[in-house]
């Protein structure tokens, strides 16, 4: 095993067992307590660190075929409590649904314009909404928004026609997902700062999305692990009936 800080070692000894099951509560009790130890290391010039609200994730092991087209899980989803974060939001539409997109929170909404200069290169944004009349402008994006993983996509739901809507869902906290090669998927869920009841509302709603997302195709156990953790602490498993 690698050289582990003595951060870290506080922080599992808190955590326990990693691979040991516990319930939601215990599992964010944990989380957040493991997220107050801090180190004794000040910058050079005797300041000390900024305290970091850390992003709590979910991350879920899933027993899909991620190689089969018809397993794979992508699309996006609404936290009832948020994510903490506010999202940077473009839309390509034109006209009166560009201002109602700006309107909505967008930073930047527009035509032909917006596409030339994503197309140049600026990609100062999380993610990307269009029209679906401007589809056939920003295709031609997807060498430069694809492996940025913000491609418009019908699936992701940010190609629609309620272009105002959805740059408002997504300003306020909707988050894409899609699944990787190992068949896990890897989301944000609040921040240590959140109560804990709206922690586990956010968890609860995630796991039960992802239990109704089940494939029709996927065989044998569906949930296989569920593990909790924050930017900068170990993973605590999650007991989960399903």
């Amino acid at each position: 095993m690698g050289y582990r800080s003595v951060v870290y070692r506080k922080q599992a000894e808190i955590g326990g067992d990693d691979k040991a099951p516990v319930a939601l509560a215990e599992a964010i009790a944990r989380i957040k307590k493991m997220a107050e130890v801090k180190g004794d290391r000040s910058y050079k010039n005797g300041k000390k660190r900024k305290a970091v609200d850390q992003t709590v994730e979910i991350v879920l092991h899933l027993g899909i075929d991620a190689k089969q087209a018809d397993q794979m899980l992508r699309g996006a989803i609404s936290l009832p409590k948020g994510i903490g974060k506010s999202r940077t939001v473009i839309a390509f539409c034109e006209g009166a649904l560009a201002e109602e997109a700006k309107a909505a929170g967008a930073t930047e909404a527009g035509g032909d314009d917006l596409v030339k200069k994503v197309e140049g290169g600026w990609l100062d944004f999380d993610v990307a909404i269009a029209h679906p009349s401007m589809m056939g402008k920003v295709g031609k994006l997807g060498r430069v928004l694809g492996p940025q993983g913000k491609m418009p996509t019908p699936k992701a739901g940010t190609v629609t026609a309620d272009v105002g809507q959805t740059v408002k869902d997504f300003c306020g906290g909707r988050i894409e997902f899609r699944n990787d090669d190992g068949g896990n998927i890897h989301l944000p869920v609040g921040r240590i700062s959140f109560p804990d009841d709206d922690l586990k509302v956010n968890i609860e709603a995630v796991i039960n999305h992802f239990i109704k997302l089940k494939p029709a195709t996927a065989k044998g156990h569906y949930l296989k692990r569920a593990c909790l953790s924050a930017t900068r602490t170990p993973s605590v498993t999650l007991a989960t009936s399903h």
